[in-house]
């Protein structure tokens, strides 16, 4: 166990694993920073990037972009009251009012430091929990896989709303994508199930371009319909001013920091509750835990305890998150989801494996979220003011290269137009189901967790017929979860805290304050170009359609000035030519001009 615990750093320190690790750091940086992008649209659309890694490079890079968006959020939430993350949004309260009164640097230091103090905690959670957990999956088989992976989509399921209604809705999604993972051959007879005569199906269909468009094209299309910058103008002033006053408060609240984190870490042991429930509960015991009325009255005005809470329980809940995902393959989040798709394409199974032959790759995720943690932070602390000025970016420059990423990241599955097609119909189906308010995790979890569960299931009634039904530990399986799920809406119910959706980012509202007829029209006008986007690349081919595509769209839709869609269109080039042609060697179709003049 300590070999393997050394080792999992070790990994991690080498040069390659640990440059993946600090490009995945650049992207989460950016992207927690830019309210509306969202990390879990950002993890779907960087799956695509690990074919080539090994398990280690590319957990290091999805979860060295993941663990810091949290962090970065923070600082959206406390300049601007625009959560970078909709699981950022109880630092509002009091992040953002400390901001208003000429405190902004000390808010920020306590959110930076107290979110490294909730990464660590999570992190040590995970380490700690491998040596319970390994006698426990060692006594799993069949039957209690099978059972595991329905708990989990159930679980996902009934926490994906609220009422009976969200209820429903949630199991029914989850139903839909345990179907949606019956096409293709039968692993058992080779029989073809739901192909249509498409030879294009008979390997399933893909998973990178359905989580793409499930997560990436509703915020896209919300981005159109919006149609502003990210975050307004940029606060004036010096933020580093008092931001060391911050970090001291961090430590004259030491003992409030760690309960916090501990709070958010349990939290995401349970699947499904996610951030904004770890967030409001930290946020709540913050408040519970000042015995004066008159100073606890303070909380939602300025109190620097009210940042500290949540920012270490929104960092600790990755952690906790993760213990479910690789121990049992049981998602303790929506990204958590995503990141089992990562699981699959490196050929990787939780479980046992994670725990046993994987062990040190187990390990180097508890190292790389600690260390992306303190980069992170120490990078905020030092650049305060030049990164309050990248939350301005406009919104009409950013669609252009998230569609462009979406496509790529789409055809690199099978290097077939069909991961374009399915890309496109995931997308605005996702977009149906956000407008429907329809949630689309549990859709996921039964996509990915499928194949586990069909093959267990056919292992175990094979094998035992129906009495594996009866086992202690599939029973258990049912019953440990649902005793939990009791207590916790116990819990919930006597601090008076409302258990929200899993977090805004997953199943977000559509923006509202637009007039209808220009919204619709900004709609209809972003599937057009996603359209015409394709048959650009079906007509020319991607190396010409993509920076072709970049520059049309500058010009037409976003007003850009010459000079700036000349640059950008160049940098569009640069990544297509330079990225994924000279370096990654994708093999792009040339299109259908070139094959009839050839």
């Amino acid at each position: 166990m300590a070999d393997a615990f050394v080792g999992g750093l070790l990994v991690i320190l080498q040069w390659k694993a640990f440059s993946f690790m600090l490009i995945g750091i650049a992207v989460g940086f950016w992207v927690g920073l830019l309210p509306g992008l969202g990390g879990l649209t950002t993890l779907a659309l960087m799956l695509p990037f690990i074919y080539d890694m090994t398990p280690v490079e590319a957990f290091a890079f999805l979860l060295g972009m993941h663990s810091v968006t949290a962090t970065t959020g923070d600082i959206t939430s406390i300049l601007f009251g625009v959560p970078g993350e909709g699981s950022a949004a109880a630092t509002v309260l009091d992040g953002h009012a400390m901001a208003k009164r000429g405190e902004a640097g000390r808010a920020l230091g306590a959110a930076l430091m107290s979110s490294l103090i909730g990464a660590v905690v999570g992190a040590l959670a995970l380490a700690i929990s491998v040596p319970v957990m390994r006698p426990l999956v060692l006594a799993f088989g069949a039957p209690e896989l099978f059972m595991l992976a329905i708990m989990g989509i159930a679980f996902i399921a009934s926490l994906s709303g609220q009422g009976a209604r969200g209820m429903v809705r949630g199991f029914l999604s989850g139903l839909l994508g345990l179907l949606l993972a019956l096409v293709g051959l039968d692993p058992q007879a080779a029989i073809e199930r739901f192909t249509f005569g498409q030879l294009y199906l008979w390997d399933g269909i893909a998973l990178v371009p359905v989580i793409v468009g499930l997560f990436a094209f509703p915020e896209i299309v919300d981005l159109a319909v919006r149609g502003t910058s990210i975050a307004g103008e940029v606060p004036q002033g010096n933020l580093s001013q008092g931001v060391w006053e911050g970090v001291k408060d961090t430590f004259r609240y030491f003992w409030l920091t760690v309960r916090c984190s501990l709070a958010g870490t349990l939290i995401g042991i349970i699947p499904g509750l996610g951030g904004s429930v770890a967030q409001w509960i930290a946020y709540g015991h913050a408040a519970q835990s000042v015995r004066d009325p008159r100073e606890r009255s303070g909380f939602g005005k300025g109190d620097v305890r009210g940042v500290l809470g949540p920012g270490a329980a929104n960092n600790s809940k990755e952690g906790g998150s993760l213990i479910p995902t690789v121990a049992f393959g049981i998602p303790g989040s929506a990204a958590m989801a995503i990141l089992l798709g990562a699981f699959l394409i490196q050929g990787l199974r939780p479980g046992m494996e994670m725990l046993d032959k994987h062990l040190t790759l187990t390990f180097s995720m508890v190292w790389t979220m600690v260390i992306a943690n303190i980069i992170t932070v120490a990078i905020s602390l030092l650049f305060l003011n030049q990164l309050a000025k990248l939350t301005t970016v406009r919104g009409t420059i950013l669609i252009p290269f998230i569609l462009f990423l979406a496509f790529i990241g789409a055809y690199t599955e099978h290097n077939h137009i069909g991961d374009l097609i399915t890309l496109l119909a995931a997308g605005f189906f996702g977009y149906l189901m956000v407008r429907c308010g329809w949630p689309r995790a549990p859709l996921v979890l039964g996509f990915v967790l499928g194949n586990i569960a069909e093959t267990s299931f056919y292992i175990s009634t094979t094998r035992y017929g129906l009495s594996w039904l009866l086992s202690p530990l599939v029973l258990g399986v049912i019953g440990v979860p649902l005793l939990l799920l009791a207590l916790t809406e116990m819990i919930l119910s006597a601090l008076g805290v409302e258990r929200e959706r899993e977090g805004h980012a997953v199943d977000f509202e559509l923006t509202t304050d637009v007039d209808p007829a220009v919204a619709q029209k900004r709609t209809l006008g972003i599937l057009g170009w996603t359209l015409g986007f394709l048959a650009l690349i079906l007509v020319i081919g991607f190396p010409i359609a993509v920076p072709l595509f970049v520059f049309l769209y500058l010009k037409l839709v976003g007003k850009e000035g010459w000079v700036l869609t000349l640059i950008l269109t160049a940098i569009s080039w640069l990544f297509m030519e330079g990225l994924f042609n000279r370096l990654l060697h994708i093999p792009f179709p040339e299109g259908w001009i070139f094959s009839v003049l050839g």
